[in-house]
């Protein structure tokens, strides 16, 4: 597939669907969206993306199994991107975002059964690893690390030496420590579990932290990055959990575009699930105070909040090699040379800060500790 196919993109108008959507249309494919445009993403009055505007757009909920059918009318590929995005929220939505994540993929697949794709390529997390791949003091591989209580953030081996963190690779088994992180796996393996019983192909992508012009700043739900962005709009420091020394991996939305249309396009890889991230680690802290540089608020530094959300995890970072073997796949985007970029897009933009809000949502909840 490739040049004259035809893709339907289900959460298409989201900050990485619509992202996606650009990619193939530049490729010379054609592209269905399928969006419910929800308040807490879109506003409460939405417009369509600039992205899309070469798109065929349904306005649906991915749990509509006869607007789905007819979404899938003619369509060679299937990129499902529909899901609720949170691990915080998905902590106490239990019920919005099981249904979304977890049937509203079922929805999918079930229409799938009556009207096949060659291939399906479902966005994951690296959310399912929990915390990611470590090395114990003698070097050897720890993949079941555990955190310390109270402020031991940092995980130690069993003779409480400190654990050191590496990039993680595929083959870590996951480690569920969120609702969230448990619907993103129910989606991989329905993906390749369905998809394989009705003989079409399947790639899970497992992302990182992904950011770019265009995320949802008044969703204090979204990206890390663009919740301090949002912040520092209105004039407020940058909220950090924790000591802001946990590690993480930023991957441009660029990049996570070209990952799906790769993921599509190229053979022999089905069934497989793969990493797609920048192979970079970088400290929240250092996320914080760099973005605020960018945004010429040097002064608002970030605000460490000495305290840690429940589900949340210590360090995780990608190992890329099995993307860079499978699809070809490099990062062109890096991180430093980003942030002009996404701050001059931030300054154009209206944004409402709700994250004192959703703080004291999990405070209230007793999840954050």
């Amino acid at each position: 597939m490739g040049r004259g196919a035809s893709y339907l993109i289900t959460g298409g108008a989201g900050f990485i669907g619509r992202h996606v959507a650009a990619e193939l249309l530049r490729s010379g494919a054609r592209v269905r969206v399928l969006d419910s445009l929800i308040e807490q993403v879109h506003g409460t009055d939405p417009e369509l993306p600039g992205e899309l505007s070469g798109a065929d757009f349904v306005r649906a909920d991915i749990r509509d199994i006869d607007a789905v059918k007819e979404a899938l009318e003619s369509v060679d590929g299937v990129f499902h991107l529909a899901a609720e995005v949170g691990v915080g929220q998905s902590m106490y939505e239990i019920d919005r975002y099981t249904s979304v994540n977890e049937l509203g993929t079922a929805v999918l697949f079930q229409a799938l059964t009556e009207r096949p794709v060659k291939r399906v390529v479902t966005a994951s997390s690296m959310s399912v690893y929990g915390e990611g791949l470590y090395q114990d003091a003698s070097g050897n591989p720890v993949g079941d690390a555990v955190r310390g209580e109270g402020r031991d953030w940092d995980p130690v081996d069993a003779q409480g030496r400190p654990l050191t963190p590496v990039p993680t690779p595929e083959t870590k088994a996951p480690d569920l420590a969120s609702v969230y992180a448990l619907n993103k796996y129910a989606q991989e393996r329905m993906t390749h579990i369905v998809a394989k019983a009705y003989g079409m192909e399947s790639v899970a992508l497992r992302m990182f932290n992904v950011y770019g012009p265009g995320q949802a700043l008044s969703n204090p739900y979204t990206g890390v990055l663009a919740i301090f962005a949002s912040r520092l709009h209105n004039g407020q420091r940058p909220m950090v959990f924790e000591d802001g020394e946990q590690r993480r991996d930023f991957v441009h939305v660029e990049d996570i575009a070209r990952a799906f249309r790769l993921a599509m396009e190229t053979e022999g890889v089905s069934g497989r699930t793969i990493n797609a991230g920048s192979g970079r680690s970088v400290s929240i802290a250092e996320v914080a105070r760099e973005i605020a540089v960018a945004m010429g608020r040097p002064d608002l530094g970030p605000d460490i909040a000495g305290k840690a959300r429940k589900g949340d995890v210590r360090h995780c970072f990608a190992d890329i090699s099995l993307a860079r073997e499978l699809l070809g796949f490099e990062p062109q985007r890096s991180f430093e040379d980003s942030l002009g970029e996404l701050a001059e897009w931030v300054a154009q933009q209206e944004c409402e800060d709700k994250v004192d809000e959703a703080a004291s949502e999990l405070q209230a909840r007793g999840l954050v500790a």
